[in-house]
């Protein structure tokens, strides 16, 4: 399937709450399709969730293996259906960045180890320990699920939030 159009801030969608998804059917493997060819679509994208592409269901997909934050410690492609994050510990600064809000990058504090659980793409209920940029990617993408974009996390909006310079 084709790289689905991205949403941007402020379109409406971005700040709703998704709903659980109930079955994994046709349905959600097509969602799922389109996620995964949207981030591979995107300019250094390692995750993407559904409301960026106008379905409001609790689906995002993180893959940081190809990225130099995260090529050294990752589950490789995750698709995660009603993830939920069951503990977090410690916690960095990182600059973020996000398709949705693409002239701009800013501070964001996040747990450095997560344990989540999810169902996967077959509808297996797995759960995993990530950390670093990883565990990092997977709260990004989860915020989505519940209309939080990285703007409402910026540590400081006076020193926090930079003008993209280019998005390639």
């Amino acid at each position: 399937m084709p790289a689905q159009k991205i949403l941007l801030y402020p379109h409406p969608v971005l700040k709703k709450v998704c709903h659980p998804v109930t079955a994994v059917d046709q349905e959600i493997a097509g969602l799922i399709d389109d996620l995964l060819d949207t981030m591979h679509a995107g300019p250094g994208s390692v995750g993407v969730a559904a409301p960026q592409i106008g379905v409001t269901l609790r689906v995002c997909v993180v893959d940081v293996s190809g990225s130099r934050h995260g090529k050294e410690n990752n589950h490789g492609q995750l698709v995660m259906i009603n993830p939920e994050i069951l503990s977090c510990e410690g916690g960095a600064v990182m600059r973020e960045g996000c398709m949705s809000v693409p002239d701009y990058t800013g501070d964001v504090e996040r747990s450095t180890a997560i344990t989540v659980r999810f169902q996967d793409g077959a509808g297996v209920e797995r759960q995993l320990e990530c950390s670093g940029f990883e565990a990092v990617a997977i709260q990004h993408e989860m915020d989505h699920l519940d209309g939080i974009l990285f703007l409402d996390r910026i540590v400081s909006l006076k020193t926090g939030l930079f003008r993209r310079k280019n998005y390639k």
